[in-house]
């Protein structure tokens, strides 16, 4: 009766120290609810993410969880152009095309974003949300697979 209830002690206590020790993890769907919640403040957590689609321009970069950006179920990692450097010079690669495919982690703080649409180069006042986590240090990335 001793050894049953000690071998249960120790698988709980291995699974609580297995559970403390790993990190609460945010889906991009909890990500969205909980900035948009939360707005004009952000969340801070670990993002994780498969990343569907990639794009770059001007020197910045992103990773989306969907095919589409404009999906109001994606969340977008904003890479700077000083991390889009180190992420190329960290895994010898060209663009962060890359990371399609990828499953990542991200640490960080998402926000709601307000995009606007333009029409002769003049702000309209129709516009839609966006949830992006910006990345200015290439620790807050880990390539999970």
């Amino acid at each position: 009766m001793h050894r049953q209830l000690y071998a249960l002690l120790v698988v709980c206590c291995i699974a609580l120290a297995t559970s403390a020790c790993a990190p609460n993890l945010i889906t991009p769907r909890q990500t969205i609810e909980t900035a948009a919640d939360a707005a004009p403040a952000g969340v801070t957590g670990v993002f994780d993410m498969q990343v569907r689609a990639t794009g770059e321009q001007d020197g910045n970069a992103s990773l989306n969880s969907e095919v589409d950006y404009r999906d109001q179920r994606n969340l977008t990692i904003e890479l700077a152009p000083d991390v889009v450097a180190a992420l190329q010079a960290r895994y010898g690669i060209a663009s962060v095309g890359y990371f399609s495919g990828k499953h990542i982690h991200v640490t960080g703080e998402a926000r709601r974003v307000t995009v606007w649409f333009f029409s002769d180069g003049k702000q309209t006042d129709k516009y839609y949300y966006q949830t992006h986590v910006r990345v200015t240090d290439v620790n807050q990335i880990e390539i999970v697979a």
